[in-house]
């Protein structure tokens, strides 16, 4: 099995006084089925770059979850983990996978900036991916329409916002829906899943 590291959100309980790192169970779930071992990063820059030194992992898949603090989010500690992951992998070469959020990381990473979009929370759109016409969940509030990186445009919804992106020259790719959300995982998200993390 190919190891591979994801991140995970930041919840705050203000009553509680804690701020936890979490990830819905059905990653690891759907992660397996497609031949792949998660190991569950902490939002901790120094723990993520000493586990990819003891590990050394094939593969980063960046979850969705909580907003970049640039457009308004409160975990600055995730934003800077997964910034540090990303340069990491792009220069060794290593797949990067970006789900929801972990494509806005992408593509701030790269300048794309991003703006408010209407009709992508809890909706289903239409979008060919892969050769494939489907229908996909969509959780996000922020997005776009337009391309102003080197990125591919790998799937739009019918209203124009970009739904998945690809890199020319590097194994970094984004998808702007859940896999893991479905009630039973695609077999075109397993496979897809499974052929990108093995190269």
């Amino acid at each position: 099995m190919n190891i591979i590291f994801v991140t995970q959100r930041v919840d705050i309980l203000h009553d509680r006084n804690e701020t936890r790192d979490s990830l819905d169970q059905k990653w690891v779930l759907l992660l397996m089925q497609c031949g792949l071992l998660p190991i569950l990063i902490p939002n901790n820059v120094q723990a993520a770059e000493a586990l990819y030194k003891t590990i050394s992992p094939s593969g980063l898949l960046l979850t969705g979850g909580n907003s970049l603090v640039t457009y308004g989010g409160d975990a600055p500690l995730r934003d800077a983990t997964e910034k540090r992951l990303l340069d990491i992998f792009i220069t060794e070469q290593k797949p990067v996978l970006g789900v929801c959020r972990g494509m806005q990381v992408i593509q701030d990473k790269y300048g794309q900036a991003l703006t408010p979009v209407t009709g992508h929370i809890a909706q289903k759109h239409q979008i060919e991916h892969k050769g494939i016409l489907r229908t996909v969940n969509s959780y996000h509030e922020l997005g776009t329409r337009n391309n102003n990186t080197l990125f591919s445009i790998e799937a739009q919804s019918q209203d124009g916002v970009i739904k998945a992106i690809s890199h020319p020259n590097a194994p970094v790719v984004g998808i702007m829906w859940h896999p893991e959300r479905e009630e039973e995982f695609c077999e075109h998200d397993i496979k897809f899943i499974k052929e990108f993390f093995s190269q």
